[in-house]
């Protein structure tokens, strides 16, 4: 088939490129001259592990290509994938403003027959808004149809996601749209939801938001089993054997970020009381996952006696999850920024986020490291944030010997408890009962801390 694909973020560029390794021929389209110079030379604009090397082969195949022009990129295509940005605006929702300008466009370049496929996350109501706005916008008498096909991509494993799927989604109210759409996917062997246009888009924000409750439910399990004394990890491996729960998104932390569950949550639920309903238990999600930062902060604000002014702190991880450079809405992130604002200077490291860190954070009280060892050197505390795996494997006798004081507040339970208390250290964990624990039920709130320094 021939594709044109409109966006090369995330969704655009992976699906662009996986189309073209499944033997299609695709056309990428985006306003960004300098991006798409960059990915014809294999410069990828984001980190998706084997991205670069799918990109460059099926270039050299001569099955992808790039333009900034959409009419060129649409001109020979049966079908135009739209993946343009969808991020939350002031009032919760999503802002539809790419979506709407790509549609205008796409109507004016219409010459032939075509399927126009929203991959974009959109608020219920938006596929047929496309329709019309496209429709208003012809040229010529031109037949098309729309078609909603949600994306279910999981950034670091996103080529995983579109190459072996759970499930398609394809929205529409055209049979000739419904058998086209088929066929690109028929070889994956996996099931395909045919749906009507609201069906399928409201799919896409109730899988993220079940999702994002799983994360928030965890959470809160994580609070009482802290004070109880029961271990977070071992009642998230008991509920995610049993098939009706799942393991996978299952493990407590401080909080989910990025540039899906926070956006999409906050959009079902503008979309919830719009239509005269308040979403309690959405409510409830996105206020537990902000309190679970500022909790995880509050504990390193008592061990230090409340005050952090003069602390240097080494934190590893600022992307939003591991496997990515992605910040948008990163947890890491805020609670950088939160603990700056408390008065602390930071030392961090992030394998792939640093560049994209930079541009948000600034370099005031910040110092961008070049690996985990120099940003923990000379510091008063380790503070993991980012569940990279080379940080669940980090020396720890290395550690002891570069902090100030033998303290570690794992924010994403990477570290193993009971290696981490053996070798010496104070460990703060998340829902688990710790000797960081410990210390502070016996200390009353404000009380100065205790600073454990090399060799005490």
């Amino acid at each position: 088939m021939k594709i044109c694909v409109i966006g090369t973020g995330y969704v655009g560029l992976v699906g662009a490129a996986i189309f073209s390794d499944w033997g299609n021929t695709i056309v990428g389209v985006d306003i960004d001259s300098e991006k798409i110079e960059r990915i014809k030379k294999g410069e990828m604009p984001i980190y998706e592990p084997g991205l670069s090397e799918i990109v460059l082969k099926n270039i050299s195949e001569g099955r992808l290509s790039f333009t900034t022009s959409l009419s060129e990129g649409m001109r020979d295509a049966e079908i135009v994938f739209v993946c343009v940005g969808t991020p939350q605006s002031e009032t919760g929702d999503a802002d539809l403003t790419a979506v709407w300008k790509v549609a205008e466009e796409i109507g004016r370049n219409l010459e032939t027959y075509k399927v126009i496929v929203l991959k974009s996350t959109v608020p219920v109501g938006t596929n047929e808004k496309v329709k019309k706005l496209i429709k208003d916008n012809l040229r010529f008498n031109t037949e098309f149809d729309v078609v909603s096909n949600p994306e279910f991509l999981r950034e670091g494993y996103s080529i995983e996601d579109m190459k072996n799927p759970d499930r398609t989604v394809i929205g529409s109210d055209s049979p000739k749209a419904l058998s086209i759409m088929k066929s690109l996917y028929a070889h994956l062997g996996k099931p395909i939801v045919e749906a009507d246009f609201k069906s399928a888009e409201m799919i896409k924000y109730a899988s993220n938001a079940f999702l994002a409750s799983k994360i928030s439910f965890i959470n809160e399990m994580a609070q009482i089993c802290e004070r109880s004394g029961a271990d977070v990890s071992v009642v998230a491996k008991g509920m995610g054997l049993d098939s009706r729960v799942g393991p996978k998104f299952l493990n407590a932390g401080i909080g989910y970020g990025g540039s899906c569950f926070p956006k999409d949550v906050a959009a079902l639920y503008k979309t919830s009381t719009d239509q005269a309903y308040d979403f309690k238990l959405l409510r409830g999600v996105m206020e537990v996952n902000e309190l679970q930062k500022n909790y995880f902060v509050s504990k390193i604000v008592r061990y230090f006696g409340g005050n952090l002014s003069g602390k240097t702190f080494g934190v590893l991880g600022l992307a939003f999850k591991e496997n990515t450079d992605d910040i948008r809405e990163s947890v890491a992130i805020e609670v950088v920024r939160i603990l700056r604002g408390l008065g602390a200077y930071l030392k961090v490291f992030d394998p792939q986020a640093m560049y994209n860190s930079k541009k948000v954070l600034g370099e005031v009280d910040i110092k961008y490291c070049l690996d985990k060892y120099e940003a923990i050197e000379d510091t008063d505390a380790l503070i993991i944030l980012t569940e990279w795996k080379e940080f669940g494997t980090i020396d720890l006798e290395r550690v002891k010997n570069s902090l100030k004081n033998h303290v570690i507040f794992d924010g994403r339970n990477i570290l193993d408890r009971k290696k981490a208390e053996e070798a010496g250290f104070t460990y703060f964990a998340i829902g688990k009962r710790t000797n960081g624990t410990e210390l502070l039920s016996k200390r009353p709130t404000g009380t100065p801390g205790v600073i454990l320094k090399n060799g005490d």
